[in-house]
């Protein structure tokens, strides 16, 4: 195997991991067409195909197959190298990769990272904002704000406090609908999460179980939007009706608390002073809000 073999490896295996070009492609921040061009590369200079395509996707052959755990192995031994180097780093400029979802990432978040920005200058954040959670053990990112029951990766994890969640809508929809609404929430609605759960177990554990689940999304932001725009009822932050006024907590319901957030990075890599000055930035000013993202329940 020689040099030029590495540089198509990380595409062998996100193919293989995705199924798919498209998948990997999005997996590794490129274009389809280019994790083409490595695979067919590959696959010219060993003279063997590598992958059969179905109706399903990408599926790999038996030499394929076989060329894995040495992949893995590389990929291991590549990534274990640049972890020590960068934990070696002493220099607070540079850049760190953060990655979070959108559910934390415009109202929380988003003042808190602006005030890092004028204390660190010289640091500079690759942020990405996705509902796909990025291993940082294969570095896809150096720091995840998560928001968890528990953390099972073998990584670093800062567990900060639970967040707690109400039965949210819009004082205007409540004063339409909730008037005429039947004893457990006969012609109210909840904005659903997706699909696969369009009922979950906590709607019938609040005073509506009977209100219907219409539309899905799995999009926080828009949830909100579609909130705060007076359709329906969303399970959400406490923290949100203390910034729009438009909404509020329905009445009757309970506020609770629910995952926790966490604040995850490889071990590696902690001591690396730009991504120490970052993750203690972020902790001490998640907790200064904790009386806002708690509630009544501290």
């Amino acid at each position: 195997m020689n040099a030029l073999d590495w540089q198509h490896m990380p595409y062998f295996l996100a193919v293989a991991r995705t199924g798919s070009l498209r998948g990997a492609g999005e997996q590794l921040n490129t274009m389809h067409g280019t994790v083409n061009r490595h695979i067919s590369a590959l696959e010219t200079a060993y003279g063997v195909q590598l992958f059969g395509r179905t109706r399903g996707g990408l599926e790999l052959t038996n030499a394929g197959r076989s060329l894995i755990p040495i992949a893995e192995d590389a990929e291991k031994l590549f990534l274990g190298a640049r972890r020590r180097l960068q934990g070696l780093d002493r220099e607070e400029a540079g850049s760190v990769r953060f990655s979070l979802t959108g559910s934390m990432a415009y109202e929380i978040v988003a003042p808190i990272l602006t005030r890092f920005f004028e204390e660190c200058p010289e640091i500079d954040l690759e942020i990405s904002v996705s509902d796909r959670l990025e291993d940082i053990n294969r570095l896809e990112t150096d720091v995840s704000l998560r928001f968890a029951h528990e953390i099972n990766e073998d990584v670093v994890a800062k567990k900060l406090y639970a967040m707690a969640l109400a039965p949210h809508a819009s004082r205007n929809y409540l004063e339409r609908h909730l008037p005429n609404a039947g004893r457990r929430g006969e012609g109210l609605h909840w904005i659903g999460w997706d699909e696969i759960n369009r009922s979950p177990d906590w709607v019938e554990q609040t005073p509506f179980p009977m209100a219907e689940v219409r539309h899905a999304t799995m999009d926080h932001v828009m949830q909100l939007g579609l909130l705060r725009h007076g359709f329906g009822m969303v399970n959400t932050s406490v923290y949100f009706d203390t910034i729009y006024p438009e909404i509020m907590q329905v009445p009757g319901t309970k506020v609770t608390l629910d995952r926790s957030l966490w604040l995850l990075l490889h071990s590696d890599i902690r001591r690396t002073t730009r991504v120490r000055r970052f993750v203690d930035f972020m902790a001490d000013n998640l907790k200064a809000i904790k009386p806002l993202l708690q509630g009544d329940l501290i």
